[in-house]
């Protein structure tokens, strides 16, 4: 079983910037592949970003390519999602999650375990 809470969602005006964080328990981490997810009011949950168990792969959504960056620190069990030139679009409730390889996948379907979210919001 693996536990992932997630941290650092706030209010930030357009173009600031946020910086989240999962940490995770339960699992040799490096073993698990993670991803971000966001799931607007009213929307569909969307992928935003992925990366592969060792940190050496990622995957972003088209529109925040450029202005996130994910990365992990396997000694301390966390991932980050570090969020730049936000954008009222890019409100959404965020969510950390984790799968049980340590490939790459974009479809939440493949992942097993998820954080309980963290809201972000972006004022114009």
């Amino acid at each position: 079983q693996v536990q992932l809470i997630e941290s650092g969602g706030g209010l930030v005006q357009a173009g600031g910037s946020l910086r989240l964080s999962c940490a995770a328990s339960g699992r040799t981490f490096s073993s698990i592949a993670m991803g971000w997810f966001r799931q607007a009011p009213g929307k569909e949950r969307e992928f935003v970003a992925a990366i592969n168990g060792n940190g050496g792969s990622t995957e972003y959504l088209d529109s925040v390519k450029g202005r996130f960056i994910f990365s992990r620190d396997n000694a301390k069990n966390t991932v980050y999602l570090q969020m730049n030139s936000l954008n009222p679009e890019d409100t959404a409730v965020y969510y950390c999650a984790g799968r049980l390889f340590s490939g790459i996948s974009i479809d939440p379907r493949f992942y097993a375990y998820w954080g309980r979210g963290t809201q972000v919001t972006v004022s114009s």
